[in-house]
């Protein structure tokens, strides 16, 4: 395990597991935090051995938004380019998933939206509330939310700043499983269904659903194969095939 005093990483089985780590302020997000994520999205970018990342947050919470004395002081607990926490604006390659306990607020369900799959325990709750505190959330809790859930729902929790539960949230298919424990251990549980998958049939399935909403109905075929064209050529392609043949678990190499 690897540690800075506001992020911890460590790697399992090619899983690279980011915890937020500021329990004492349910992990609102300051500045150090910020670089912290986006050091390890660094990582997951850079290693070719692992495959997805959870993030996380420590002590029982997932993120509580902004840290609001630190906003006042005049920071910003965002990356250049990359946004709040370093992720809202911006995303890696591979696979990340949110692991949600406690509670995902204001930045902290920005940072969950920016997520591409979601754990998270049955007693988790979600909310953009930035309208009580006369702000808005403008970390892409306008803007993606409504592309994640009914845009009436959307608005709904704008105005409000009202929270739904974990129910809530996986009724509306906002997230992809809950579990009783703790839901690092649900996380893991799905890194390690991707994990095992070819990664670079993963890196290309997430980027053309990611992008996929831009494009037209006329430009979608060509959008798509210029990006999973090469997957079909590679030679985890042939490996995948060969493995399925001679039954037996495929040895990937990325390539």
């Amino acid at each position: 395990m690897s540690e800075t005093p506001e992020v911890l990483t460590q790697v399992e089985d090619g899983v690279l597991i980011v915890t937020m780590n500021r329990p004492e302020a349910k992990n609102a997000m300051n500045k150090a935090q910020a670089e912290g994520i986006s050091a390890a999205m660094d990582r997951l970018e850079a290693d070719n051995d692992l495959r997805c990342a959870i993030l996380t947050g420590a002590g029982g919470t997932f993120c509580s938004g902004m840290d609001l004395k630190g906003f006042l002081r005049g920071e910003r607990p965002s990356i250049e380019g990359r946004g709040f926490g370093g992720l809202t604006e911006w995303t890696p390659s591979k696979p990340v998933i949110a692991a949600i306990d406690g509670y995902a607020l204001a930045g902290g369900m920005e940072l969950a939206l920016s997520c591409d799959l979601i754990v998270a325990n049955a007693g988790a709750k979600f909310g953009i509330p930035e309208a009580k505190r006369g702000l808005a959330a403008a970390a892409g809790g306008l803007i993606k939310l409504p592309r994640q859930i009914p845009p009436r729902i959307a608005m709904e929790l704008a105005l409000t700043g009202d929270f739904i539960d974990a129910n809530r949230a996986y009724e509306l298919g906002f997230i992809n499983r809950i579990v009783e424990g703790p839901a690092i251990e649900g996380a893991k549980e799905l890194a390690r269904a991707v994990a095992a998958n070819g990664p670079l049939a993963l890196i290309a399935s997430k980027a053309v659903i990611r992008q996929s909403h831009e494009w037209t109905e006329a430009e979608m075929w060509t959008k798509q194969g210029a990006i999973v064209n090469p997957v079909f050529v590679s030679e985890d392609a042939r490996e995948g095939a060969a493995a399925f043949a001679e039954k037996r678990k495929p040895n990937w190499q990325g390539k």
